[in-house]
């Protein structure tokens, strides 16, 4: 029997549209295009009672206006068309938080069936190409969101527990000016700047004076895991701890089949902007001036100074460029996974293990140590659970450090 996979999604709601639920009935056919489905009643109740009620129109599209408040939203099952029904069966409604102002889309899925499983669930072997695919934009994020984490342990010597709240940054601001209004791309490209700006900050404020004081790399690192605690809590005092996702492209399912596996349009511009990203740091390191001086600073501080290289200035570029990386890969990582306010805290165990992994303090290691974790993460769930599948990034670390203790692009270095 055909699957038929159906999804209530919303298109962007603009900055002026009236507070309350929507969202588009449409369906896809094993073969052949999507098409909306009509005349599916959807009820909305607070407190066991109802509050409104939408049906579906012609284009699939309902919707129910609500003020902010606790709410359940559940489809009228009687109502699908014959041959028509949840892909769970126990999923007829959701318990959804509406803020003051705010329009949220609604989503399920539908089958062709009586319900439960898909019929066309596919073998680990045609999962691979997938696997390979999620691994790889996953990889990229990481290594978009881990080089400066690198190059500040490079130059400093400083283990930067509060990295990953720049990643939460850099999401969390893009998302708030998303939600006002301004599309995605221009939230992005104020909230980078801004991130980086956070990172400039850091430095200035806070790690400058305490190098300056001859504080311990310790003492350093133990200030950075309570900056982590303070500013993850923060976001989460201001933003609250639901998972949010951007206006734009948050459910898009135009892509293309390729090579056993689908990828849709978001992945193609996350792949785009990463690589592009990423090959710009690489011609910079290399190339340019100040590229050369983090070189030098990174692999002898002492004797960078002595050449006339402006030591402080050096770190202060890598801590906003470190930064403005991090946001940019908070903002992708949102794009395809959603923001939350610790979403940072959950990168930041994978981007230590890919810098470690790639060679701690190297401008190239993040990348190619974050493809490692990236590629085995999404693998390893042919053989364990998807929850435990970040354990497979230690025990990759584990087994390459005992080959090789510098990392991957590290140097060894002589001890004694």
């Amino acid at each position: 029997m055909a699957l038929l996979l159906g999804f209530w999604s919303g298109t962007a709601a603009a900055q002026d549209d009236e507070p309350g639920f929507r969202g588009t009935l449409t369906a896809t056919p094993e073969e052949g295009d999507r098409f909306p489905v009509e005349g599916v009643r959807v009820v909305l109740t607070a407190d066991g009672a109802e509050v409104g009620e939408a049906t579906s129109g012609a284009d699939g599209t309902w919707f129910i206006a609500a003020e902010a408040g606790s709410y359940n939203v559940a489809v009228d099952t009687s109502t699908f068309a014959e041959g028509i029904s949840l892909k769970d069966p126990e999923a007829t409604s959701r318990d959804l938080e509406l803020s003051p102002g705010q329009s949220r889309n609604v989503l399920f899925a539908l089958i062709e069936g009586e319900g439960g499983a898909a019929p066309n669930v596919k073998s680990d072997l045609e999962r691979i190409p997938g696997l390979v695919k999620d691994g790889l934009i996953f990889g990229l994020i990481i290594a978009m969101s881990s080089i400066g984490l690198s190059l500040i342990f490079g130059t400093t010597g400083l283990t930067n527990f509060a990295h990953g709240e720049l990643v939460t940054f850099g999401a969390v601001t893009a998302l708030g000016l998303n939600k006002a209004g301004l599309h995605i791309l221009l939230a992005g490209l104020i909230a980078v700047p801004l991130t980086a700006a956070v990172g400039a900050g850091n430095e200035v404020g806070l790690w400058r004076p305490l190098r300056r004081r001859g504080s311990g790399l310790i003492a350093m690192l133990v200030i950075s895991i309570g900056l982590s605690i303070l500013a993850r809590y923060l976001v989460l005092y201001f933003v609250g701890g639901r998972r949010e996702t951007y206006n734009q492209f948050a459910l898009q399912t135009d892509g293309y089949d390729l090579l056993g596996f689908r990828i849709v349009n978001r992945e193609i511009w996350i792949i785009i902007i990463s690589m592009t990203v990423l090959l710009a740091v690489a011609f910079a390191v290399n190339k340019t001036k100040t590229g050369k001086a983090m070189r030098a600073v990174a692999d002898n501080r002492d004797l960078a100074e002595s050449s006339g290289i402006d030591v402080e200035r050096v770190i202060l570029t890598i801590w906003i460029a470190g930064a403005g990386l991090a946001g940019l890969g908070g903002i992708l990582f949102g794009l395809n996974q959603g923001v939350s306010w610790n979403m940072g805290f959950e990168l930041l165990l994978l981007m230590f293990a890919a810098v470690t992994l790639g060679g701690l303090g190297t401008a190239y290691g993040p990348l190619l140590g974050s493809l490692v974790v990236g590629l085995f993460i999404n693998l390893s769930t042919l053989i364990v659970s998807s929850e435990i599948k970040n354990v497979g990034a230690l025990l990759i670390l584990g087994v390459i450090l005992l080959v090789r203790p510098q990392g991957i692009l590290g140097r060894g270095e002589r001890i004694g």
